[in-house]
C-alpha cells in the first residue's frame, strides 16, 4: 500500500479562524474556502468551520457556482457568496432559492438580476475595481448600479459593497492605502457594510478591517506575507503531507540521479526514493536542494521531480532505514519555503494538489504523531 497522504488538522483550522477573529474583532468573517478549501476539502472544511458559533463564521465564499451547490448538496446550510457570481439567467433565481449570494462584478451581471423573475428577492455584494483591474464595477458606475439594485424589488436589501486589494501582501506598496481610501466614501454614502480585507489585509493592514472580512490563506495556517522562517502570527498549518521512504541506493562520485541525470554525485552518496510526484501535485519545479524532512531532519532534494517520485540525498543521515517517515510540508517544513524552491507560491501547491493522495482528517481532539 502506498505509504503518502496528507494529514488535515481541523482543529488547526477552527484555530486560525480564531487568529482571523482577534485581528479584526469587529468584523464577520467570510471564510473562503474556494479550490476545494485550497486543497483542504471543501465539505470537510465547511462542515468543520460550520459546527463554530454562526457568530464566528456567518457565511462561506467559493469562486464559482457548481462549488456553491456541490455544499449544499452537502448538507452545508449557510450562506454562500459566489465570488465571480452569475454565469446565466437561471442561476439568479437558484441563488435565491438556496440562499447563495451573488457577487456583481459588471454590468451584464446586474442587469440579469434585475431582469430575473425570481420567487425570492437574491442578495448581492457589488464588486468596485479599485486597483486589481481584474474585476468589478468602475467605480463611476456604483451610483447608478446601487440605485438601480435598490429599487428592486428582487433584490434583498441587505446588499455588500466590497473590492480586492492587489497588494495587499507588499507592505511598502502605496496602492492598498489607496485602495481603502478609494471605497470607503461609497460605502458611507450609500450606507452599506463594506468588505475589503484578504488574508494579508487582515494580518498587516489595519484601516483595510471593514464589516466583513474574507481570510483565505490564513485559515489553512499559511502565512500570506510570505515568510517562512521564524513565524510569531501563531497560525498552524492544517495539512501535513506525509510519506516515507521507499527504496535506497548508493551511488557513486560522478554518477547522476533522475531523468537528465541534472544532479550529479560529488561523492558517494546515499540516495532514498520517496512516491511522491508531479502527478500528485508535489511542484514540478522544485530545485535540488528543496528541503524534505526525514525522519523530522533535512535533506535535500536531488535531480528532478518525476511524475510519482522524487530523490533525496541521505548522505548526511545516520540509520535512515525503507519505511522511514518524511514531510514534503506542513507542521514543521512550510509549504511556503518549498514553493519558494520551486519559483512558486505555496497557494499553488495546495491549490494545485491532484487528488491522488488521499487525505487523513484528524479531528479536534488529536494530533498527527511525531513521526509524521
Amino acid at each position: 500500500m502506498r505509504t503518502t497522504e496528507a494529514i488535515v488538522r481541523l482543529d488547526a483550522i477552527a484555530q486560525n479562524l480564531a487568529i482571523a477573529i482577534r485581528y479584526a474583532p469587529g468584523s464577520k468573517i467570510l471564510a473562503v474556502i474556494k479550490a476545494n478549501a485550497y486543497g483542504h476539502g471543501m465539505v470537510e472544511v465547511a462542515g468543520t468551520l460550520q459546527s463554530c458559533d454562526v457568530a464566528r463564521v456567518p457565511a462561506f465564499a467559493v469562486a464559482f457556482f457548481d462549488e456553491a451547490v456541490q455544499l449544499r448538496d452537502a448538507g452545508i446550510s449557510r450562506p454562500i457568496l459566489v465570488l465571480q457570481g452569475s454565469t446565466a439567467a437561471a442561476d439568479v433565481a437558484e441563488a435565491a432559492a438556496k440562499d447563495f449570494w451573488l457577487m456583481l462584478h459588471d454590468r451584464q451581471q446586474v442587469d440579469r438580476v434585475l431582469q430575473s423573475d425570481t420567487d425570492l428577492p437574491v442578495r448581492v455584494w457589488i464588486k468596485a475595481d479599485t486597483g486589481m483591474h481584474r474585476l468589478g464595477l468602475d467605480v463611476t458606475e456604483l451610483d447608478s448600479v446601487f440605485a438601480a439594485l435598490s429599487a428592486a424589488a428582487n433584490v434583498q436589501q441587505d446588499m455588500v459593497l466590497c473590492t480586492h486589494l492587489a497588494c495587499a501582501d507588499d507592505l511598502e506598496n502605496p496602492l492598498t492605502r489607496q485602495q481603502v481610501k478609494q471605497i470607503r466614501p461609497y460605502a458611507a454614502k450609500y450606507k452599506l457594510p463594506l468588505s475589503i480585507a484578504n488574508s494579508a489585509a487582515i494580518m498587516s493592514w489595519p484601516e483595510s478591517h471593514a464589516d466583513w472580512n474574507r481570510p483565505g490563506y490564513m485559515l489553512y495556517g499559511n502565512n500570506p506575507l510570505g515568510s517562512f522562517g521564524s513565524d510569531h502570527t501563531g497560525l498552524i498549518p492544517a495539512m501535513t503531507m506525509t510519506s516515507s521512504i521507499m527504496a535506497m541506493k548508493e551511488v557513486m562520485p560522478g554518477e547522476g540521479i533522475g531523468y537528465g541525470h541534472g544532479w550529479v554525485a560529488k561523492k558517494q552518496s546515499n540516495i532514498g526514493t520517496i512516491p511522491i510526484g508531479y502527478a500528485d501535485g508535489y511542484p514540478r519545479h522544485a530545485a535540488s536542494g528543496t528541503p524534505v524532512l526525514v525522519n523530522g531532519q533535512r535533506v535535500p532534494l536531488a535531480g528532478r521531480v518525476s511524475m510519482d517520485m522524487i530523490s533525496v540525498d541521505l548522505s548526511g543521515q545516520k540509520n535512515v532505514n525503507i519505511g522511514d517517515p518524511v514531510e514534503l510540508w506542513g507542521e514543521h517544513l512550510s509549504v511556503d519555503e518549498v514553493a519558494a524552491c520551486a519559483g512558486t507560491i505555496g497557494y499553488e501547491i495546495l491549490a494545485g494538489l491532484t487528488g491522488h493522495v488521499p487525505i487523513a482528517y484528524l479531528p479536534c481532539s488529536k494530533r498527527p504523531s511525531s513521526d509524521g
